[in-house]
């Protein structure tokens, strides 16, 4: 099993729209991705480590999958919609990693 982390850096003055990304964007991947998106996830970034600061992320979602190879031949065909959609909830420019879950 694999997540793939997709991660909006805090910037001040930045715009994350966490409304559109919960109730549109996310439902959007799952419907293109199909049964190879096996369950995903969003956080919504509040705070960061010490008192007062802000979080580092502000926001992000981890996407399951059984491998890397399955989300890439699911999410592939599907990029450019996907990733366009951006636009519309983000000017935040996401990180992106792929990681092994060790224990789920």
């Amino acid at each position: 099993m694999i997540k793939v982390s997709v991660m909006y850096p805090y910037t001040e003055g930045a715009r994350f729209d966490h409304a559109y990304y919960r109730d549109k964007h996310m439902p959007l991947l799952k419907a293109r991705m199909g049964d190879a998106c096996k369950s995903y996830t969003i956080d919504k970034g509040l705070a960061g480590g010490a008192p007062g600061t802000p979080p580092t992320y502000v926001g992000m979602c981890h996407v399951f999958c059984d491998s890397a190879e399955a989300f890439q031949a699911a999410f592939g065909p599907h990029a450019k919609e996907i990733l366009g959609d951006i636009r519309n909830y983000t000017d935040i420019a996401p990180v992106m990693q792929i990681s092994e879950v060790v224990i789920g």
